[in-house]
Order: C-alpha cells, then sequence, then structure tokens
C-alpha cells in the first residue's frame, strides 16, 4: 500500500512529458504520444490493482499516506495526505480502468487530429487531478482536484477553439460550475471556522460532538455542500452545462462528462455522508434535487435528435438517480450505480463515437437509420449499452438502479412519492433510449449515408468489447461493495412494487417499438394532439432553463456592459487625476525663481498658522 502514491504520479507525469517534450525535443510522433497518454493510464491502472490487492487483503478499514506538507499558516496545516478506504478504491478503478479504455480509443478515434499530442496531455492531467480529488485526506487538497478537473473540463470542451461555439460551450461549463464552487467553497471556510481542520477523518470523527441533528450551522454547512455537488454532477438547478459540453470530442464525453468528472459530487456527499445525517433537511433535498433532476432530464432526453444530447441528457438523469440514492440512505447503492454507470454510459459514447465517425461526423439520429447490418459493433454496443441503461434483468444496470428504487419506496413518509417518480424515470429512460436504438439501428436506410462503412481498429474496437463485459457482469460486483459505505438494513417491500420497479423499464421498450421500431402507433399523430407541439418545444429547450437565464442573467449583464461601454467607473478616477492636475499647475506658478515671492510667502504662512494655533 505503501505505493499509493504512484497512482497519481504516473499521469501527472504523462502530461508534464506531453507538454514539455514540444518545447524541447521538438513535437513527438503521434504513435509516442498515444504511448505515453495511454500508457500513463495503464500503469496507474496496474498500480490500482496492486494497491487495492494489498489493502483488500490487509483487513484495514483506511490507509494514509502524507507525502510531505503543502502550507501551515495558524492553526491550519495541510498536507499531500493521501486516504484510501473502500469508496476512494471504488472510484480509483473507476477513473483508472474505465479511463484506460478511453484513451485507448482515443488513440484511433483522435489520431488523425493535429493537436492530438495536446489532447491526450488534457486528459492525462484530468485524471490525475480527479485521483487527488478521491484520494485526498483533506477538503483543500479534494478542493485543489475539484477545481482541476473543472479546468480540464474546460480545456477539453472546447479543445476545437477555432469554433466560436465551441468557445461559448466551454465557457458556459466553466462559468456555471464556478456557481457551485462558491457555495463549496464558502461550505468549506465555515467548517474550518467551526472546527478548526480540514481533515476529513478528524472533522466526522468531531462532527457528532460537535453539532446535534438539525442544528442551524451543520443543516447550513450541508447545503453550500450541496450547492458544489449539484454545480459539479449537473443537477438542478445548475445542470444547463453538461448538454453543451458534448462540443468537445466524443472520448470526452465518454470520460468526463458521463463515467468520473460528473460524478464527483455523488462522491463528495457519500465522502461527508456523516455531515448530512445530522442535517435532515439537507438530506431530503438532495433526494428531492435528485427526483426532480432525473425527471426533468428525462423528458427533455425524449424529445432530442442529437446522439450526444441524448446520452447526455441521460447522464444528467442518471446522476438524479445516484443523488436520489444518497437522500434516501442507499450510501452503497448509489456508489454502486456510480460504477455500473461508468461501464455502460462510457460503452454508449464510445459506441456513439464510432458512429458519428464512420457517418462522417452525423450526429442527427434521424438522418441515419438501417445501421445494424453496417454498423456491427456499434450496434453491440447499444444493445449492450441500452439493456444496462434501462435496468433490464442480469445486466449491470439493473442491480444498482433496481437497489435505489426499493431504498426509495421504504423511505418514511416521502418513500412513496419518490419512488414514483423513479418509476416514471425509469420509463422515461426505456423509451428515450430504444427510440434511439430503433430510429437508429431499425429505421428506414437513411439517403444520407447509405454507403456508410464502420471506421475500426483494434485500439476502438477492443476498448468497446471490454466494456461490454463490464456492462453486462459488473452487477455481479454487488455483494463485494457493503462495506463501501454503511447500507443499513435491505427494504422489504410489497411484491407488487417489485414487480413495478422489474416491468415498467419493459412497458418502455414497447412503447418505444410501437412508436419507433414497428411504427404500428404514430409519432405524427400523437404531435397533432393539442398542446404536444409547444409541450415538445418546451421540453427541447431543457424546460426552458437557458432561456430563463439568459433573461434573468445574462441579458442584464450584457446590457450593464453596453451602458458602461466607454468605463463610467474610471470617469471617477479620471475627475480625480484631473483635479491632481489643476492642482499641480497652480502650484507650480509659485515656483518663479524670485526671492521676494518666496519671503513674502513665508512670512504669509507663518502668520496663518500662528494665527490658526491662537485661533484653535
Amino acid at each position: 500500500m505503501d505505493k499509493l502514491w504512484l497512482i497519481p504520479t504516473f499521469p501527472l507525469l504523462g502530461f508534464l512529458l506531453l507538454t514539455l517534450a514540444p518545447l524541447t525535443v521538438g513535437n513527438l510522433p503521434r504513435k509516442l504520444s498515444g504511448l505515453i497518454g495511454a500508457g500513463s493510464i495503464g500503469l496507474a491502472a496496474l498500480s490500482t490493482l496492486y494497491v487495492g490487492h494489498d489493502f483488500l487483503n490487509s483487513g484495514e478499514q483506511s490507509f494514509q499516506q502524507v507525502l510531505w506538507q503543502w502550507f501551515e499558516t495558524g492553526s491550519l496545516k495541510i498536507g499531500f495526505g493521501l486516504h484510501l478506504d473502500s469508496l476512494s478504491l471504488v472510484m480509483l478503478s473507476v477513473i483508472t480502468g474505465v479511463g484506460f479504455l478511453i484513451h485507448v480509443y482515443s488513440t484511433g478515434f483522435m489520431f488523425d487530429d493535429p493537436s492530438f499530442s495536446r489532447f491526450m496531455s488534457y486528459m492525462n492531467l484530468f485524471v490525475a487531478a480527479m485521483v487527488m480529488l478521491v484520494l485526498a485526506d483533506n477538503l483543500a487538497l479534494l478542493f485543489l482536484g475539484w477545481e482541476g478537473v473543472g479546468l480540464c473540463s474546460y480545456l477539453l470542451i472546447g479543445f476545437w477553439y477555432t469554433d466560436p461555439h465551441n468557445g461559448y460551450c466551454a465557457r458556459k461549463a466553466f462559468v456555471v460550475t464556478r456557481v457551485g464552487d462558491t457555495a463549496m467553497a464558502i461550505g468549506l471556510f465555515l467548517l474550518f471556522q467551526e472546527v478548526g481542520t480540514l481533515h476529513i477523518n478528524e472533522i466526522m470523527a468531531v462532527s457528532g460532538k460537535q453539532w446535534s441533528t438539525g442544528d442551524s450551522t451543520i443543516t447550513l454547512i450541508a447545503f453550500l455542500l450541496l450547492g458544489g455537488a449539484v454545480g459539479k454532477s449537473a443537477q438542478l438547478p445548475l445542470q444547463t452545462w453538461l448538454p453543451d459540453a458534448m462540443a468537445g470530442p466524443t472520448p470526452i464525453s465518454a470520460l468526463i462528462h458521463a463515467a468520473t468528472m460528473v460524478t464527483a459530487g455523488v462522491y463528495l456527499i457519500a465522502r461527508t455522508h456523516p455531515l448530512f445525517i445530522l442535517a435532515p433537511d439537507a438530506l431530503m433535498a438532495v433526494a428531492i434535487v435528485g427526483a426532480a433532476t432525473l425527471l426533468v432530464a428525462g423528458f427533455t432526453a425524449l424529445t432530442q435528435s442529437d446522439i450526444k444530447r441524448i446520452l447526455a441528457y441521460s447522464t444528467v438523469s442518471q446522476i438524479g438517480y445516484m443523488f436520489l440514492a444518497l437522500g434516501v440512505g442507499a450510501w452503497s447503492g448509489a456508489i454502486f450505480h456510480l460504477m455500473t454507470h461508468a461501464f455502460f454510459k462510457a460503452l454508449l459514447f464510445l459506441g456513439a463515437g464510432t458512429i458519428i465517425m464512420s457517418l462522417h461526423h452525423e450526429h442527427d439520429i434521424f438522418k441515419m437509420g438501417g445501421m445494424r447490418k453496417k454498423l456491427p459493433l456499434a450496434f453491440l454496443c447499444f444493445i449492450v449499452g441500452s439493456a444496462a441503461l434501462v435496468a433490464l434483468p442480469l445486466t449491470s444496470g439493473y442491480y444498482s438502479k433496481h437497489d435505489i428504487m426499493l431504498y426509495a419506496w421504504a423511505l418514511p413518509d416521502a418513500g412513496p412519492g419518490l419512488w414514483a417518480v423513479a418509476l416514471l424515470g425509469a420509463l422515461l429512460t426505456a423509451i428515450y433510449t430504444f427510440r434511439l436504438v430503433f430510429v437508429v439501428f431499425f429505421g428506414p436506410v437513411s439517403k444520407h449515408h447509405a454507403d456508410a462503412t464502420e471506421v475500426r481498429s483494434i485500439s476502438m474496437a477492443l476498448p468497446l468489447l471490454v466494456l461490454c463485459v463490464l456492462a453486462l457482469s459488473g452487477g455481479y460486483w454487488a455483494l463485494h461493495l457493503g462495506s463501501v459505505l454503511p447500507a443499513g438494513e435491505h427494504p422489504h417491500v410489497p411484491g407488487l412494487v417489485n414487480g413495478l420497479t422489474n416491468a415498467v423499464p419493459l412497458l418502455g421498450i414497447a412503447i418505444a417499438y410501437l412508436y419507433f421500431g414497428s411504427r404500428k402507433l404514430s409519432v405524427e399523430k400523437l404531435m397533432a394532439l393539442p398542446m404536444a407541439k409547444n409541450l415538445h418545444s418546451f421540453w427541447r429547450s431543457g424546460w426552458g432553463m437557458d432561456q430563463l437565464y439568459s433573461n434573468l442573467l445574462v441579458k442584464p449583464w450584457i446590457l450593464i456592459a453596453r451602458i458602461n461601454h466607454s468605463d463610467i467607473v474610471d470617469h471617477f478616477y479620471s475627475v480625480i487625476a484631473l483635479i491632481n492636475q489643476l492642482i499641480h499647475e497652480l502650484l507650480s506658478k509659485t515656483q518663479n525663481g524670485k526671492l521676494r515671492w518666496y519671503t513674502s510667502s513665508l512670512a504669509i504662512g507663518t502668520v496663518l498658522l500662528l494665527g490658526f494655533g491662537l485661533w484653535t
């Protein structure tokens, strides 16, 4: 376990090599850049296996490794300390394991890009920051990793920066997530003010003694931490940035915006769950935010035509399930769904990348059609990934999502309501997922791509096949996650509830088949119903959230900027400078070089000073 420090070191070294080499020895050959980029993550994955094996065999609950002191000021002492336990081990396995597969896929997908080396360096930096986030033994170091992944997200969303739209999407993601990050930073300040430390274990140890359940201070801190989690994990009301993040290359969508970074908020709440247990109002807010988000994102995904945006809204919805799980106390269930989601959503995004590349960068699903024979590997990926996403039995998604919904039912008072929302979300998930499958793979062959051929290389095909296996078999790992977080007693629910939870995904697939597979039901007739068109437009716009923020925040700010285009505030300082200049000119006239004038001035000044002194 003493080799724990190697896990963040390998990706960081890969980043430094790929960044500094062009400045010293010139541009690296692309194959070498790919080897460094993917190889560094492969070494990190092997280090995770080695350390994880030692940790699980040691029988210890946790392991600490302090590398060096970062800074010390007053009573605040922050070191570069690493903390390994079951929770961080699961996260490390996802980050380095799935991350390695996506890096390998990227060596094929991005190989022809002129900035391939820069792309791999950003990817390595992201993995290093994400690993530091989950291994940090204190909240200051965690926040460093937190901001690091935010920076990498900005760099990678805007990777193709020559397109102004990509730059806009990158800035949007950066600004929106900063709102949550600000709330989180304030929460950390309050924590330090209250307990005098930012070391996670020390905070969790004293929290039960420091505050009673429902105390206003701990409730405020929990809500502020929730604000940070909401921003990073794209939950209501800060979910608007994630669909636009699809402007980045598809491997980025798979790694950052599906499998790892967007789950950082889930990890934060899980890591600090003793604080949320002391704040029942904040914990219920976590569940409500998750439930509302999974529903809003599910309806929005139903109306999208861009293949990556459908998957993006699906990601927002599935993270909503994770928040719901955290809010109802299914701690292990949330982390388990985080892990299985990483498998099948990375598979779906990379499969989408294969489709997009094979169809000459086509994103519109209604310009595809009939691709099951032309793109057999992508078809396999989508069948397996979609089955796991909608939680069909025996897939990885079934074990994790089913568990969450049963815990939601068992929650006192609010349980049945939250379960009903989750059930409706499961129905929507099945409909929009298999809508995509039926349109792309079973619909009429599009005239736009009648001659399509699958772009396939070993570096792209092998990761997809491995992810297929993980998406199918990952559910069997549930038995080994009981020690990740306190799971509590498994809920007992009525047989009808259990049956409905299992049956609803099948109902959703049937609905999708009737409308988009067999076409026995007409979408056109459905859209002809009163209000259907307006409702479709409203959902397609993301429930008008972007327009709302534009009207409330963006447009007023632009108006102020236009009014102040000549920098009105600067005029105030210009007047001060002008007054000083005038005074200087007046005083300079007194320096005329005449002795009589100086003597008279001295005498008059002396009289005035004496007079003032006598008067006061």
